[in-house]
């Protein structure tokens, strides 16, 4: 499935800017508000975006955030493509941390896509953000010993 590819934000959603339709916030203890803080999501969203054609054919792309993002839900909750989606649709902090701004009771995309999920985030681009992530972690580790947050 090629088409164009457009980023849906330009920069990283803000943890207290998610908008839930009955006021209140996200709890920041949550484990996928701290997973989501540790992904480094724009620097590989122009990596993501170079495999897509500039024809302007097709429906536009999803972000990265929401390819690798669900693809990571998927393996954290050991479920299928489906129950992904469903899951998304449920779950306010699932939201967040694809890079919804707001939460919204609606599918956010067919579970079809996963399959070009898969095909578009290789093997060395998930290397690449496990290396990240695990720097970013031994980082915050280092901070809390050393004092400092």
């Amino acid at each position: 499935m090629s088409g164009m590819y457009r980023k849906e934000t330009t920069a990283q959603i803000v943890f207290h800017d998610f908008i839930l339709p009955f006021g209140g916030t996200l709890n920041r203890s949550n484990r996928w508000i701290k997973l989501a803080e540790l992904i480094p999501w724009e620097e590989f969203e122009e990596k993501y975006a170079e495999q897509f054609s500039e024809s302007g054919l097709g429906a536009p792309a999803k972000s990265f955030r929401v390819a690798l993002g669900s693809l990571i839900i998927k393996e954290k909750m050991e479920i299928p493509d489906e129950e992904v989606v469903e899951q998304i649709r449920e779950n306010h902090y699932l939201q967040y941390f694809i890079g919804k701004e707001e939460y919204r009771d609606e599918i956010p995309f067919d579970s079809s896509m996963m399959v070009h999920f898969r095909k578009r985030i290789t093997a060395e681009m998930l290397g690449e953000i496990n290396e990240r992530i695990h720097d970013q972690l031994v980082k915050k580790t280092s901070n809390r010993r050393n004092g400092k947050t």
